[in-house]
């Protein structure tokens, strides 16, 4: 049996509420097993550095309700090389470190699969992404925040679309996934979506046309997911600008405005339960694998499925939004 005595924790990649609820759960749920808890800063590259300090309960206290992530976050070139992880497995040593705890996304459970089988590490994945991207999972942690945050700034600009007759494009975070971007237009009762998605199967912007979406309206909002596949809401605004010059655009890009903020009630809860079934997965010696939660309860998600397998939208609510928009 492989006894673990002391753990590392980490967050890394874009930080999202709900983290330092998670960085909480983790540390005392390993402090109440028993373990050693060694905070490592700045993600893996505070890993390589060696910017890393014992955590106890009370560097943990009141840190539920920030947002951000007091462990820093920053992304690493050097841990992407074999020499980097080399440097980083012998910073473990040299500190005592038996496993690690990693809270991020795609990236960082990428980085943690390739330095597990590398060096037999026992890695344990919390997913805290605003993207909700991760396959084997409802939810992530920050994803539920986000969409509040979203849903809160697109109220407001109804206000203004609404007093100057106007449409406009909020632009929102999702890459490669429309999770946010679907679900805060369907929350605000946006008019459409315009998702990564649906690329290869319509022009979204022709249809949002052609459906005479303000027919029965004097404004209207269009949230659309950054993703370079969409144009994002500056490439469609200046496309309407061309091909359709008789509406009124304009354009808000919500940006980092997404990813801060006190994390609501849901990300608290879930951050809490799936630190506690990260010290015990560890405990029961699983390695490489996520923790997801699914139908409310906690499974345990292999690193090679959670980054390989797409997750994909729920087409269905596509149909919804388009009935709720006439």
């Amino acid at each position: 049996m492989y006894r673990i005595n002391c753990i590392g924790i980490l967050t890394s990649g874009g930080d999202a509420p709900g983290m330092n609820a998670a960085i909480r759960s983790v540390t005392r749920t390993a402090i109440f097993n028993g373990i050693q808890v060694k905070a490592i800063y700045r993600g893996y590259k505070g890993l390589i550095t060696g910017e890393i300090k014992e955590f106890h309960t009370e560097d943990v206290s009141n840190i539920i309700q920030r947002g951000g992530t007091i462990l820093k976050t920053a992304r690493c070139k050097e841990f992407m090389t074999p020499e980097g992880r080399q440097v980083a497995f012998e910073t473990m040593q040299r500190e005592g470190i038996d496993a690690l705890v990693v809270i991020g996304g795609d990236g960082t459970f990428t980085g943690a699969h390739i330095f597990g089988q590398e060096y037999n590490v026992p890695i344990v994945g919390v997913p805290g992404t605003i993207d909700n991207d991760l396959w084997g999972t409802d939810s992530t942690i920050g994803y539920d925040t986000a969409m509040n945050t979203i849903v809160e700034a697109v109220d407001k600009i109804r206000d203004t679309a609404n007093s100057h007759e106007r449409l406009f494009f909020v632009e929102v975070m999702g890459r490669d996934a429309g999770f946010l971007a679907l679900n805060s237009a369907l929350a605000s009762g946006a008019e459409a979506a315009i998702i990564p998605e649906r690329l290869t199967k319509e022009d979204q912007l022709e249809e949002l046309i052609k459906n005479g979406f303000r027919k029965s309206k004097n404004s209207s909002i269009v949230i659309v997911a950054e993703s370079p596949n969409t144009g994002g809401a500056q490439g469609l605004a200046e496309r309407m600008h061309t091909e359709h010059p008789e509406y009124d655009v304009r354009v808000t890009i919500l940006g980092h405005l997404q990813r801060g903020g006190s994390p609501k009630a849901y990300d608290r809860i879930l951050a809490s339960r799936m630190g506690v079934a990260a010290i015990d997965a560890l405990l029961d010696e699983q390695r490489s694998i996520m923790i997801g939660i699914v139908n409310d309860e906690i499974v345990h998600v292999p690193f090679s499925k959670a980054i390989k397998d797409d997750k994909q939208v729920n087409p269905d609510k596509l149909g919804v939004l388009q009935i709720l928009s006439i």
